[in-house]
This record gives C-alpha cells, sequence and structure tokens, in this order.
C-alpha cells in the first residue's frame, strides 16, 4: 500500500509541473518496494534510471560545451564523468531531499536505503527520465540546468587542478594525522538559487567558504584556510 507522499512538494523542488503524475511516482519506485506488492503491471523505476542516464550526459556534455568552448575533449569528457558520478548525483538529490519521497521495500527502509548513494542517484536519474517523458527534452534540459548549474560554474576551477580540498588535506596530513571537518552554517536564496555558506576546522585553523553549491562552498572554505595555512609555513596544525 503507497504511503502518502506530498508529490506537490517535490514538483517545486524540481521546477517542474507532471502532467502525468503517474511518471513521477514510477521514477521514485525502487524494486524493491514493487517486489514486495501483489500487483503485476507495477513497474520500478530501473528503466527511466536507463534513459535519465542517456539523457543527462547528453545535456551535461551540451551544458559544458556552451561554457566553455575552449576545452578539449578529454577535458570535457573528464568533467562530465566526475559530474555525474554516483557520489555528486547523490548529493544532488540530498539537496532537493529526494529520499523522503522515495517507495522502498521493507528491508531498504530498515537499512536506511533512502539515505544510499546508489539509490538517490539512480533514482534523480529515473526522475530526470519523468521529466523528459512528461514534457519533452527543453523540460528536461531546463530542470539539468538548474540543478547542476554550480557544478557547470566550478567545472573549469577543478579542471585546471584548483581542487583546494585536496590540497588541503595533503598539505594537513604532512603535519598530522587530522581530517578537515565540513559543516554549512547557512543557506540563503529560494531552492532552485541558493547559497550555501561552510566553516571548515581542523586543528586551531577555522576558516568559511561561500558557494552556489555545497561543494563550491567547501572549496572556497579550503583555499582560505590554505592560504592560512600558507601563511604560516613553520606553523604546524594541533593535535
Amino acid at each position: 500500500m503507497d504511503t502518502p507522499v506530498d508529490y506537490h512538494l517535490l514538483q517545486e523542488r524540481l521546477g517542474h509541473r507532471f502532467n502525468d503524475p503517474t511518471l513521477l511516482k514510477e521514477a521514485l519506485r525502487h524494486s524493491s518496494f514493487v517486489n514486495e506488492q501483489f500487483d503485476i503491471a507495477l513497474r520500478d523505476n530501473e528503466r527511466m534510471e536507463f534513459l535519465g542516464d542517456a539523457v543527462l550526459n547528453l545535456v551535461i556534455g551540451h551544458l559544458l560545451m556552451r561554457a566553455y568552448p575552449e576545452l578539449r575533449e578529454g577535458d570535457l569528457s573528464r568533467i562530465r564523468a566526475n559530474m555525474v558520478n554516483e557520489s555528486q548525483l547523490a548529493e544532488i538529490a540530498r539537496d532537493m531531499t529526494l529520499g523522503q519521497f522515495l517507495q522502498l521495500g521493507k528491508g531498504e527502509i530498515l537499512t536506511l536505503g533512502h539515505e544510499k548513494s546508489s539509490i538517490l542517484a539512480n533514482t534523480l536519474e529515473a526522475v530526470i527520465a519523468a521529466v523528459y517523458l512528461d514534457s519533452g527534452f527543453q523540460s528536461a534540459f531546463d530542470m539539468i540546468q538548474r540543478c547542476f548549474r554550480p557544478l557547470i560554474d566550478g567545472a573549469l576551477a577543478l579542471n585546471s587542478g584548483q581542487d583546494y580540498k585536496s590540497r588541503l588535506q595533503e598539505a594537513i596530513q604532512s603535519k598530522t594525522r587530522e581530517v578537515p571537518h565540513y559543516q554549512v552554517v547557512g543557506e540563503t536564496g529560494p531552492d532552485h538559487d541558493k547559497t550555501f555558506c561552510v566553516a571548515m576546522t581542523v586543528g586551531d585553523i577555522q576558516s568559511r567558504g561561500i558557494g552556489k553549491s555545497k561543494k563550491l562552498a567547501e572549496q572556497d572554505a579550503a583555499r582560505q584556510a590554505l592560504e592560512k595555512l600558507e601563511a604560516i609555513p613553520c606553523r604546524p596544525v594541533s593535535n
């Protein structure tokens, strides 16, 4: 039996109002749920996941080519692969609280399936397919562009080697075994255009970063921490 779900709230977060809500429901229906039902006509979201993956790769490729006409094919392919991997898709799904709308089987519910990166990433791809099937390519394009805009905007910096989080981690590990800790301490703006503030602490070093996504805010916080660390070259991070 289906659990009542506020699909209107999810549609607001997606920025898309479905003409056929059954498509959205199918996209949110995990195979573990379907396997526990007696309705042989009920379908899980795996076919939609397949289609959504194709649509997502096409749109991200288009957006990257348009945003960075100077990049070569190898750079574009590498950036796209990093943007559509499981962890990245899962983070975007978490930002829109997609997990709370999933239909899962009892076993997945007990093991917190709504928090699993693999399930969240696959479901996001299925939702993209649902938008595409409901209203066509342009609607899917618009939704993906909204959700991935912060990553598109920050792609060039990361591709140029400006992965400040990794650089900070390496610098810290040369002095101590501590791990930088990042925490979102503020959000501003509407759901489709948020700005995040992230606080970073490691030892006695603290910094705050701002960005249009949590990852970009973390990168900004790491950049500022690196500047502090480099300004005191002989000072170890305290244990």
